[in-house]
Parts: structure tokens; C-alpha cells; sequence
């Protein structure tokens, strides 16, 4: 029943754009920023891991949020900087709602959208402290490259070419 439960709720997610002001994006900011304070050694500020939330709003970008009925569950931020890799920011899936696929849709619909909008590769960065995000990462076909970024939060750098 647990099972059927759990299928039934990731049935329910739905993923769609957002404007990064709005109060679902800020709600899933917050909670992203909350966190990764709490997870990461030394703390986190949003302000300081290499995006503004102003590259997420077309056609500089894109921010995604996914949704269960009015609560938002999770986001993510593409951003799509001229004569360079896409790249995906703030990548973040509620605890309530891991281990349903929500992140590996997100990532999916990222990497679409980045590929639909000319993009040939997509980068990343991650804290060493996210595990699951690196394991992600590398099951979707993201392979390990040199620093691109002075992200102080970064420890590990990730590409993938787009289709």
C-alpha cells in the first residue's frame, strides 16, 4: 500500500515555468537555502553561489517549479549565458517528495529546455556534502570535468552534451 501510495503522490507532481519572484519560486528558494545552511560546512548565503535569480527569466534563462496541488515540492534554474554551456542552478526537491523521480524530471525538463533554446552542452556544480545530487548527476550521463566557476560552495563540476 506504501508503494501505491507513493506512485499515486508522484502522479500528482506537476513541473511548469515560474517567474523566480514569484511566492511558489521564493517558497522553494527558501527551503533550497535552509537547506544546504544546514548541510554544507560551511553554512550557505544564496546570494553567493553564482547566479543571480534575475538569469532565470527568459530569454536569459528559466526557472522551473514542481507542484503537488498548491505546494511547491521543488525547482530548478537554467541559465543560458551567450557563447556558453547552459547551465542548471539551484537543482532542489522537498524532502517529502525524494525518491518519487521529481529531481530526475526536473533535470529532464532543464536539459529540454536548453537544448530547444540552442544549447549543446549543460554544466553543473555540486557541494561534495550532496551525494544523492552527484549519484543523479552521473545516472542521467553528467561526467566529472575541471572547475569552470569560483562557486566557494562547489566541490565537484559536471557536463553533459545536449542531443
Amino acid at each position: 500500500m506504501t508503494e501505491v501510495e507513493r506512485l499515486l503522490t508522484a502522479s500528482l507532481v506537476t513541473i511548469g515555468p515560474c517567474h523566480p519572484g514569484e511566492p511558489r519560486a521564493r517558497a522553494c528558494l527558501r527551503a533550497y537555502a535552509r537547506e544546504l545552511t544546514e548541510r554544507f560546512d560551511i553554512g550557505f548565503e544564496l546570494g553567493q553561489g553564482g547566479a543571480d535569480e534575475r538569469e532565470f527569466v527568459p530569454p536569459s534563462g528559466l526557472f522551473l517549479v514542481a507542484t503537488i496541488s498548491t505546494e511547491a515540492v521543488g525547482c530548478g534554474g537554467l541559465r543560458l549565458p551567450a557563447g556558453e554551456p547552459a547551465e542548471i542552478k539551484r537543482l532542489w526537491v522537498s524532502a517529502s517528495v525524494r525518491g518519487l523521480g521529481v529531481g530526475r524530471r526536473l533535470l529532464g525538463e532543464l536539459e529540454q529546455n536548453a537544448a530547444a533554446a540552442g544549447a549543446t552542452s549543460i554544466r553543473l556544480d555540486t557541494n561534495r556534502t550532496l551525494t544523492e545530487a552527484m549519484r543523479l548527476y552521473r545516472a542521467e550521463g553528467y561526467q566529472e570535468i575541471p572547475r569552470y566557476n569560483d562557486n566557494p560552495y562547489a566541490h565537484h563540476w559536471f557536463a553533459k552534451p545536449l542531443p
